[in-house]
């Protein structure tokens, strides 16, 4: 649905459809092309598109300076790591991912229903912090694949 409306909308803008137009058409088609292509990127990526949510409420999700998490996910954390440390072949990482997207989507779901049907902004953001940690693992499972090649 998201990437419809991404080409629906890029379908509308494109420079292309402006290049027999005047300088200032040319100029808004490509300020109108990169603006839809950043919200696209925004949106497509559920840590970003719940940040952006939030901060839409007025809540700042603060990664940089809010880093506090509750203990249990930390040593959740912590157990995810040295299994990826441990991890000799893509089958062991392939089980470390299958667990780890599990997660992703549970909090996901959650993110969802907490600020879309409960409207707890701020209380989302501190699920967006921990999808954030879960994000950066999946990232490290990648590099890990690429270390066994």
């Amino acid at each position: 649905m998201l990437e419809k409306a991404y080409r629906d909308m890029q379908s509308r803008v494109h420079p292309d459809r402006f290049a027999r137009a005047g300088a200032a058409e040319r100029r808004a088609s490509l300020q109108w092309t990169t603006r839809v292509n950043e919200a696209f990127q925004v949106l497509k990526n559920p840590v970003s598109r719940a940040r952006h949510l939030l901060e839409l409420h007025g809540v700042d999700v603060a990664f940089e300076t809010n880093t506090a998490m509750p203990a249990e996910f930390l040593m959740q954390q912590m157990e995810l790591r040295e299994q990826l440390e441990e991890a000799r072949d893509a089958k062991a990482l392939d089980a470390l991912r299958a667990g780890l997207q599990k997660s992703r989507k549970s909090l996901e779901r959650e993110i969802a229903e907490t600020i879309d049907a409960k409207k707890a902004y701020k209380g989302a953001a501190d699920l967006v912090r921990k999808l954030q940690f879960l994000h950066r693992l999946d990232e490290e499972i990648d590099s890990a694949y690429e270390a066994l090649e």
